[in-house]
């Protein structure tokens, strides 16, 4: 069976890209590596920030949606976002970082077993800073030299990502059986996972809860995004899925990966995207996310997309 390699990219809402942009180029120090739109519905950008090509598994991306509203927490949704960096001295200098910035943010903590830093974006998104304490991270990973952060305190990629359902036994099986993950801990309201065993990469925290659905809006999480080599493995595990048992959609190009995307039984959306060929397909790495990036079949339409796009910079 094949497996999962870790994630490659987790999808949010935001009502801003000016100010999303701000605060995950300019606070945090991502780099934004693709400036493109929603492919399903050109009318909005989506934002990716992340390595200094966007590397899978540090890969945040947004939609933006400028008529969106606040989000109504609540069960039934990935809640929060884990990123890594290098040491404890590491979430020392980004409390203090956070202090000086007015960012939104906890103490000094541990969370699933790792020093943290608990802290919100601007729309109120959970995220969380997890010390890496030198353990190893995906080869290909590349620091972005002109990051605004110290580089021995640069945010590596993605570790834990939190899903909250109301049914924890049913997502558990779907990573254990589904997708072959390996269970790194449990106790009675919550469990964690990782698709490479002892990896905080590819790690994902269910935590059991009832009550109201969560109702999305901005700062909410729309999808989650696993890693897959390439278009045929992808193809074997849209077979897999369906035999499981899902309704699955179609395969989709969406030229700087194809995806397959379906919803386990408590509604979290997942999708399936292959490494390649990555957002240096259309761009040089010195100019990732510079200028607006359209896929071939929109590059037609540009003039009347850019004509409904508020500039971002």
């Amino acid at each position: 069976m094949n497996k999962i390699a870790g994630h490659h990219h987790i999808s949010m809402i935001t009502k801003n890209g000016r100010k999303n942009n701000q605060f995950y180029e300019k606070v945090l120090g991502l780099r934004r590596v693709k400036k493109t739109v929603n492919q399903d519905d050109p009318s909005m950008y989506h934002l990716f920030y992340g390595d200094l090509t966007g590397s899978a598994g540090t890969e945040l991306s947004f939609f933006e949606i400028p008529m969106v509203g606040r989000t109504r927490r609540g069960t039934n949704a990935i809640t929060r976002i884990g990123l890594l960096v290098p040491s404890y001295d590491s979430l020392q200098y980004w409390k203090r970082r956070f202090e000086l910035l007015d960012v939104q943010h906890g103490d000094l903590t541990t969370y699933g077993g790792r020093d943290a830093l608990h802290f919100e974006d601007s729309e109120g998104l959970r995220l969380v800073l997890l010390n890496n304490n030198g353990e190893k991270v995906p080869p290909f990973w590349q620091s972005w030299d002109d990051s605004i952060v110290l580089e021995e305190h640069r945010i590596l990629g993605m570790g834990a990502v939190e899903m909250t359902v109301q049914s924890l036994d049913s997502l558990a099986n779907t990573l254990e059986k589904l997708f072959g993950y390996e269970l790194a801990s449990r106790s009675a309201k919550e469990a964690v996972y990782q698709s490479v065993k002892g990896q905080a990469f590819g790690e994902i925290v269910i935590v059991e809860q009832d009550g109201p659905k969560e109702k999305p809006g901005k700062g909410s999480v729309h999808h989650i995004a696993i890693r897959v080599k390439d278009g045929e493995e992808l193809r074997a595990w849209e077979q897999r899925i369906q035999d499981y048992g899902f309704e699955l959609m179609k395969i989709t190009d969406r030229y700087y990966f194809e995806s397959l995307y379906f919803r386990e039984e408590n509604g979290i959306l997942f999708e399936l995207a292959t490494d390649g060929p990555g957002f240096t397909i259309d761009s040089s790495i010195k100019k990732l996310g510079k200028g607006l990036d359209l896929p071939p079949f929109l590059e037609s339409k540009r003039a009347e997309i850019e004509a409904k796009l508020e500039p971002i910079d």
